[in-house]
Parts: C-alpha cells; sequence; structure tokens
C-alpha cells in the first residue's frame, strides 16, 4: 500500500508541474486599431513554447483577399499612417522573405487574409522571435496589416503597400 501511494503522489507531482509549465508561457498581446482612413483592427496574442513563439490573429474590417503582415521594430503607433512603427523588425540583418524559408527577417510572419465580410484569422508558429528575453524580443514591438499581400521578395517590405492597421505587442 505504501508503494501505491507513492506512485501516486509522484504523478500529482509530475501533472501539476506540467499543467503549471503552460499556465506560466511567456506570452504577449497587441491590441491592433486601424490607420487613418482604415476599419482593419483586432488582437493578436503571442505564446512561447519552448523555442518557438505561437502567434493567433483576430480581425475584423480588413479589406478582403491578402495582406502583408509583419513585426515593425518601434512600438510605436502614433503616426496616422503607422509609420512610427519604422521597418519590419530585423535584429540578424536577414533578407526579407517567406517565413516558410530560411532567410527572412524575424518579422515576416505569413499572409493574412481576410474573407469576403472583412474577418481574418490566423494562427502560425513563428521561429526566430521570442517574448521577454534576448535580441529577439517581440515586447515592445508593433503588429502591422498592410494594405496588399507581399510578394516575399521586394527588399526590404515585399511590396505589400500602405500600413492598415497597427498595435503595440506587450506582455499579457
Amino acid at each position: 500500500m505504501p508503494r501505491n501511494l507513492a506512485l501516486l503522489a509522484v504523478a500529482a507531482l509530475v501533472f501539476g508541474c506540467a499543467s503549471n509549465m503552460s499556465a506560466t508561457a511567456p506570452g504577449a498581446t497587441a491590441q491592433l486599431a486601424p490607420t487613418a482612413g482604415n476599419s482593419a483592427k483586432g488582437t493578436v496574442t503571442f505564446t512561447q513554447r519552448g523555442n518557438d513563439v505561437v502567434m493567433v490573429a483576430r480581425l475584423t474590417g480588413v479589406p478582403p483577399g491578402k495582406h502583408g503582415f509583419h513585426i515593425h521594430e518601434k512600438g510605436d503607433c502614433s503616426a496616422p499612417d503607422g509609420m512610427s512603427a519604422g521597418g519590419h523588425f530585423n535584429p540578424s540583418g536577414k533578407p526579407h522573405g517567406d517565413p516558410a524559408g530560411m532567410e527572412h527577417h524575424a518579422g515576416d510572419m505569413p499572409m493574412l487574409e481576410a474573407d469576403a465580410s472583412g474577418n481574418a484569422v490566423l494562427e502560425a508558429t513563428l521561429n526566430g522571435v521570442s517574448i521577454g528575453q534576448g535580441a529577439n524580443d517581440i515586447v515592445g514591438r508593433s503588429v502591422i496589416v498592410h494594405k496588399d499581400a507581399d510578394d516575399y521578395k521586394t527588399q526590404p517590405t515585399g511590396n505589400s503597400g500602405a500600413r492598415i492597421a497597427c498595435g503595440v505587442i506587450a506582455r499579457s
């Protein structure tokens, strides 16, 4: 009987530690607001999962179609056109590119696509960024939604056009 109790105690300890680990994973959130003349808005959440960051975006008011979607270097959305957010977050000095490829800015994210009603939902695993630590920390940076699709080739922006929404990334 004592052996069974010991095994039960160990199992409870392991389960308790595992559930606490997921509850304390570093997280961050950006509340996106439209830039002047636009209506795109929503929330982007980031959760650290090991060496990667899981990103979930939920937006409304986005023009139907594909849009460039990036983390930008400055956490400043004060300019009416979003230009105060600076360029793409690129601490490693890499060329702009498709986040599914080897070479790309840390801030290059998959394309955001809105349906005919202007709703866009995207979930992606980002590598090369972190929450709250190191040179690749995204906290205090911004998320930008662009007017046009990203061609993943044109340097340094992907030719994705004007900025239609901006939000500063803050710890959550």
